[in-house]
């Protein structure tokens, strides 16, 4: 990775992916791409911007030849209960974007990260310990998007030798980004209501248990991925990886350790919940720790201090 360009970079996971890899690389070198979404003042200030509409592969092109690009992390993308409400919009950013994405880097002989999620499993999947390897048959538009990203990372890798490598991510947790319209939000929005108004109204029924990773180990995935020996590679697309598990009641408990006048009812949104009761309660992550050795360094407790620390 020389020349660096993040597509959904002002997104939850992109805009700390593009400071990260401009710590890393130069500030020149990792070009932080957007579309509506307004970029925060540091990410417009500490290297190239660029508007590039994911939908316009000339657009994309432009930007790769502009700045010689070797590596894209596409990462733009619509999230599962924003994409439900608009599933031909959600078919469009994160499908066709992404064959244009392949296409360019076919052409430009990049290599490419292709984020995936818990969301490309679905309720005939086996919920616990998910295998690597398993029945994906999503019941949400952002699931069948995601399954088809796999698939297409897959063929343009078995085609046409792309270096496609990627992760099915869980539920991202992180203090810079606030949320944007995912099923596991309520893991970032209880650390803001407990700070401001110490009670929170989760929207996910007492139980529903997900995988969910905090953001400093979700980068440190993505990179380590992609800088891994590529021969030891033997799923290469889609990894699964875990870091933790709980339930809202779960983390509810330990923000409480440190606000102790916090409290916590529900109202229960229908769409994300039936979302959210489809996907696994947890991963197998054997996969990625064999083969690039993947190894998360947050757990709940630590995450939960260095998010108010963060926070407050």
């Amino acid at each position: 990775m020389k020349k660096i360009l993040i597509t959904g970079s002002v997104g939850q996971i992109g805009s700390e992916l593009a400071l990260n890899l401009r710590n890393r690389f130069g500030n020149q070198n990792v070009v932080a791409g957007g579309h509506k979404t307004e970029p925060s003042e540091e990410l417009r200030e500490s290297g190239p911007f660029e508007i590039v509409d994911c939908t316009d592969i000339n657009a994309i092109d432009g930007v790769v030849k502009k700045y010689q690009i070797d590596t894209v992390f596409h990462l733009a993308s619509l999230l599962s209960a924003v994409a439900e409400n608009n599933p031909q919009l959600a078919w469009n950013v994160n499908v066709n974007s992404l064959v244009n994405i392949l296409e360019v880097a076919r052409e430009g002989k990049c290599a490419v990260f292709m984020p995936s999620s818990i969301g490309a499993f679905g309720p005939t999947t086996p919920l616990d310990n998910t295998p690597q390897v398993t029945v994906q048959r999503p019941t949400s538009i952002y699931g069948v998007t995601k399954v088809s990203a796999e698939l297409l990372c897959d063929y343009y890798y078995h085609k046409y030798d792309v270096d496609v490598r990627g992760l099915r991510y869980p539920g991202i947790i992180s203090y810079v980004t606030p949320p944007g319209g995912g099923t596991t939000d309520y893991a970032v929005e209880i650390f803001y209501q407990a700070l401001k108004e110490k009670k929170y109204t989760c929207f996910l029924k007492e139980g529903t248990r997900l995988d969910m990773m905090y953001m400093p180990d979700a980068i440190k995935g993505a990179i380590d991925l992609m800088e891994a020996d590529p021969a030891k590679l033997i799923n290469r697309n889609a990894y699964n990886v875990s870091a933790m598990s709980f339930a809202p009641e779960d983390i509810f408990a330990e923000i409480k350790k440190f606000i102790p006048e916090l409290t916590m009812d529900y109202e229960i949104d229908p769409l994300r919940q039936g979302i959210a009761d489809s996907w696994p309660n947890y991963m197998n992550d054997s996969a990625a720790r064999e083969e690039w050795g993947w190894q998360p360094e947050y757990d709940l407790p630590l995450m939960v201090k260095d998010m108010l620390k963060n926070l407050a």
